[in-house]
């Protein structure tokens, strides 16, 4: 007993003299034999989305624990900047006691990407441990360096073209609804929602080069498309100039679904950033499948995350909301429990008891939310998961902590961002 309290003393000792080096601006070092050594599992690493889509470990980083002179729970931060970097913009890692962190390829490429190394590109990078006790930073390791090449994790589809008119979104002035690349390198396509209206097509939202007339014959400055309300997709071969649009939708349906077997569908989103389709859908324990354009024409069940042309029907396990995401062109789906976010309080429409306003995720960018032409009144805010207090985030000047203060704002339509990646919102007015 008589022992336990002489570390206990000792350990207390120790806190107070840092807490007196912290105050004067000494860096305190306990025993500069004992400072924790990194090593790497590899000095050079690869890393591909091949083996990102796999979740294959890319690289191991071990660190001996400081011998401090007594018993002390010591927690570890691993530090990760560009090479030369003073890591005041580095990544950190919180550890807990743990002695040992492993990355997976897709893991450890994000962590570079945001580091803003570009995609392809080979970077050197300085990793170091930061080890505390009681909350205060007592020991940093010597630097540990890695030689990375990182993958562009999302694909490029973007192009110069898309589609303007009184029938889109934004009407004439746009931004317009946009193109992507195909397989085919002389044709692109838009997956866009039209009212009764007109269209046309130009390029960079500018009037310098437009596209009209009929699907024959497009001519530059020629008549505007007129259109009927619907989902459409529209292809464009702005080469020999001609175009195509076609009613287009993929949806799930079934016994799981809201409107069961009859529809309509459950409908999905285009996510150009991997050429997927994906869906947000509460579902309940029962079966559904895929379906085009409301429609048995075009169908798929299958199981086991393939895909099979008016294959069996598709089971949920258990009720909830999903996130779904098909590949119609690989033939794969997965089906993934979702935590939606969203945007209560005074200032929304139904209070402060929801139902919230929900945010849509950004396929493009993880860790990003966003609802657009949102309608607000004079009053607060916060954001919170599932409908529920649990997890919420408030703040002020832009920044989310996590149950903050009330976000206060004043009445009028915005463009609201919800960035988890770094901790931001933004409240544009529109």
């Amino acid at each position: 007993m008589f022992k336990h309290l002489q570390k206990l003393a000792l350990f207390g000792v120790a806190l107070g003299l840092l807490a007196s080096c912290e105050k004067e601006g000494i860096n305190p070092v306990l025993d500069t034999t004992a400072i924790p050594v990194v090593s790497v599992s590899a000095p050079t690493v690869v890393l591909t989305k091949e083996n990102g889509d796999k979740g294959t470990d890319a690289l191991t980083v071990n660190w001996s624990k400081p011998n401090y002179g007594f018993d002390a729970p010591a927690n570890y931060t691993l530090m990760v900047d560009k090479k030369g970097g003073d890591f005041s913009k580095a990544v950190s890692i919180n550890l807990g006691t743990a002695s040992t962190k492993t990355f997976k390829t897709a893991e450890l490429n994000k962590l570079i990407l945001g580091l803003g190394i570009a995609p392809a590109a080979t970077a050197d990078l300085d990793m170091k441990v930061m080890s505390a006790l009681g909350g205060s930073t007592v020991l940093s390791s010597a630097l540990a360096t890695v030689k990375a090449t990182t993958y562009l994790d999302k694909l490029d589809l973007s192009t110069i073209w898309g589609v303007v008119g009184s029938a889109t979104a934004n009407s004439w002035d746009g931004p317009d609804q946009p193109f992507y690349k195909t397989a085919n390198p002389n044709e692109i396509v838009a997956y866009v929602g039209l009212k009764d209206g007109e269209i046309k097509f130009r390029q960079n939202n500018k009037w310098d080069v437009n596209l009209g007339g009929t699907p024959a014959k497009l001519t530059l400055n020629g008549d505007n498309i007129a259109v009927k309300a619907g989902t459409y997709k529209i292809t464009l071969n702005p080469t020999v100039l001609t175009y195509k649009i076609e009613p287009f939708t993929w949806g799930v349906v079934g016994a799981a679904t809201a409107n069961g077997w009859n529809g309509p569908d459950q409908p999905f989103m285009y996510d150009a950033s991997t050429d997927q389709w994906r869906a947000i859908v509460s579902l309940k324990a029962d079966e559904f499948k895929f379906r085009q354009n409301n429609d048995w024409a075009v169908n798929f069940g299958g199981g086991a995350g393939k895909l099979v042309s008016a294959g069996d029907n598709l089971k949920v396990a258990a009720a909830g909301l999903y996130l779904i995401t098909a590949d119609f062109n690989k033939l794969t789906y997965k089906v993934e429990p979702y935590n939606s976010w969203g945007i209560v309080g005074s200032a929304t429409p139904k209070g402060w008891d929801g139902p919230d306003v929900n945010l849509m995720p950004d396929f493009a960018n993880e860790g990003v939310y966003f609802a657009n032409g949102v309608k607000l009144v004079d009053g607060d805010i916060k954001f919170r998961q599932n409908n529920k207090w649990d997890v919420e985030y408030g703040g002020a000047n832009g920044a989310l902590v996590a149950k903050g203060a009330n976000i206060a704002v004043k009445a009028g339509t915005y463009d609201v961002k919800f960035d988890l990646s770094t901790n931001k919102y933004t409240l544009t007015k529109k």
